[in-house]
């Protein structure tokens, strides 16, 4: 990546993309002049604020570090949340966001650009945030990108964060031992509606024992 850069006297961010293949080769894919939409994950992962430089090399500044300054700590991953129906070939959701609750939290980072109330149209692009865990192993990082998934809310539209958690939960995904055919290979809206009614069950058994609870609590009579 840095030698492309050098070899076209590029300046400023910029990313370069390669693809990997089974035999663990390398090709150049492409070069995007910009920051990368997933350049949250580099930033975790390095500790450098990549928009920081970016505004830095803008202003006619250098770089405070070299390329030998830089080490990658733990990992990182990025789920991008889009208004998209998994269970109708991903088209795009629009509505009102009824609710819509960010999770918080250790090693959970949120880009988000909307607020409950907010309408989702049709005429712009459907991502509304960005979902980045970290962990000091790939792991821990998936661990943190599900529970994150679960305290994220939205309700009023069809999003992509159920999809997210059936490839973290899915072994190829959290072995490593995928490619570009993921979707191809192992989803299946079947699937997923079956996770949806599994945790449908287990929402409506929680909700009859809370129940039950508060009418012990309040000794309210049978009726």
């Amino acid at each position: 990546a840095v030698n492309v850069a050098r070899a076209c006297n590029y300046l400023g961010a910029g990313t370069v993309e390669f693809l990997l293949d089974q035999d663990k080769n390398f090709y150049f894919l492409e070069m995007n002049t910009r920051l990368q939409v997933e350049h949250p994950v580099t930033e975790w992962i390095t500790g450098v604020d990549l928009v920081e430089q970016q505004i830095n090399i803008a202003r006619g500044e250098a770089l405070s570090f070299s390329q030998d300054d830089l080490t990658i700590k733990g990992h990182a991953l990025e789920l991008r949340v889009y208004a998209e129906d998994p269970l109708d070939n991903f088209l795009p959701s629009i509505g009102t966001l009824e609710t819509y609750t960010l999770p918080e939290g250790e090693n959970i980072r949120v880009d988000n650009g909307f607020e409950e109330g907010m309408e989702i149209p049709i005429y712009y692009d459907p991502m509304l945030s960005k979902l980045i865990t970290y962990g000091k192993t790939r792991s821990e990082a998936i661990a943190r990108m599900i529970e994150a998934i679960n305290m994220y809310k939205v309700e009023g539209i069809q999003t992509t964060l159920p999809f997210g958690k059936f490839v973290c939960e899915h072994e190829a995904f959290r072995s490593g031992n995928f490619d570009t055919h993921f979707v191809k290979n192992y989803y299946n809206k079947e699937l997923l509606e079956a996770n949806f009614k599994e945790e449908a069950a287990v929402a409506a058994k929680l909700a009859v024992q809370h129940y039950l609870k508060e009418q012990l609590i309040l000794k309210t009579p049978n009726s």
